[in-house]
């Protein structure tokens, strides 16, 4: 069961995402990487909940933590950059 739903919240994460790089206007661009956000983050805690449970363990699931902590960090500052109005060509 704890397996499917990181499945089901990690797929969700790849599909949103490509939603966003369909978006139409940048508050769907910012609700949509919202949506990413949150999907990630619930995959940390399915992977932490299986670490914790002893359900998992070693090398591989430590790595899968910490790359899909990477991705929360990256979808979370990419949100917050987009709905601050700061673009990389703003100086």
């Amino acid at each position: 069961m704890l397996g499917q739903q990181i499945v089901r919240s990690g797929t969700s994460v790849a599909a949103n995402y490509r939603a966003v790089c369909r978006a139409r206007s940048r508050a769907e661009f910012i609700a949509k990487l919202g949506t990413v956000v949150e999907e990630a983050d619930e995959t940390v805690f399915w992977l932490e909940l299986l670490i914790e449970s002893g359900l998992a363990q070693g090398d591989r699931i430590i790595a899968l933590l910490k790359e899909a902590k990477e991705l929360l960090a990256i979808f979370s500052a990419s949100r917050r950059t987009a709905k601050s109005g700061k673009h990389s060509t703003d100086r």
